[in-house]
């Protein structure tokens, strides 16, 4: 199984012509505001980034670099107070109907409720891969980094270094993995009141916008897409890590125990002729 895994992202490599670049990045230089107009701000000589959301609009920005496979890493400050209805997104994604795509998606709640961290995988234009969680902390009060370790074997989502889920390639179950299409980076701040907060039943309050999510510190050890280079992207020990170490699967275990709010794989209502294949591998 390793082999032949190890093979086939060898090829592709080969194929899109990819290149290693460990990196520190400046929002000025590596990124593009798309949409929003002044309500997305780089601030500090580009070592920050401020995103907001009032009635009118929200705003975002995506990263100029394309990445296939990756160990990506970003700092944010969620909306503090009453950020029911809103709904900050971070994301890696191809485009078209058949897209990839890997996502943290943050859903606001009520002032002294929890944030929802929703997660979710998509491979050849299909998701319906959510996992949820609350945190072990205020998300708003100090930055704090999320992480996804994106290689042939497995997609690792984590929090400050701690592993919060594992999406394993499945290919030999016949579930489609993303591994042929390069993804930027997206991150926006959007108003979702009709589902983001007890499932549209709290409605965002205008009274306390703009809304502010706060960014810092990206890094990307990642393969990037370029047409330029024709060196295979290799040697990064991320980059063929095939399963979690024994801390990270205590620390998995602890998370899903402990803050996990709902996992597809165990909703037999949504699935009533049978979960998905890739639920009957263990992290």
């Amino acid at each position: 199984m390793a082999s032949s895994l190890s093979s086939c992202w060898a090829l592709t490599l080969v194929i899109w012509g990819l290149l290693v670049v460990a990196s520190k990045v400046n929002f000025y230089s590596d990124f593009d505001i798309t949409w929003g107009n002044n309500r997305a701000k780089i601030l500090n000589n580009g070592e920050q980034l401020h995103l907001s959301l009032d009635k009118y609009s929200g705003s975002g920005f995506q990263s100029k670099n394309e990445y296939l496979f990756g160990n990506i890493h970003m700092r944010l400050t969620l909306v503090p107070g009453n950020s029911a209805g809103t709904v900050t997104a971070y994301y890696l994604s191809s485009q078209g109907p058949t897209h990839d795509e890997i996502d943290f998606e943050f859903l606001g709640n009520l002032s002294g409720d929890p944030y929802t961290l929703h997660t979710n995988v998509f491979s050849q234009g299909r998701g319906n891969r959510e996992q949820q969680f609350h945190l072990w902390f205020d998300p708003t009060k100090n930055f704090h980094t999320y992480s996804i370790l994106w290689n042939p074997n497995h997609i690792k989502f984590s929090v400050d270094g701690t592993p919060i889920r594992v999406f394993k390639n499945a290919e030999h179950l016949g579930v489609p993995f993303p591994k042929n299409q390069p993804m930027k980076l997206y991150s926006s701040l959007w108003n979702a009141d009709d589902w983001a907060t007890r499932g549209g039943l709290i409605k965002t309050d205008w009274s306390q916008a703009p809304f502010v999510a706060s960014y810092s510190n990206f890094e990307a050890d990642a393969c990037v897409a370029s047409a330029s280079s024709s060196s295979p992207c290799n040697g990064s020990a991320w980059l063929s890590q095939e399963a979690l170490d024994t801390n990270e699967q205590e620390k998995l275990k602890w998370v899903q125990k402990n803050y996990m709010v709902y996992n597809y794989c165990t909703d037999t209502k949504r699935f009533p002729q049978g979960l998905p294949p890739e639920c009957s591998l263990s992290s």
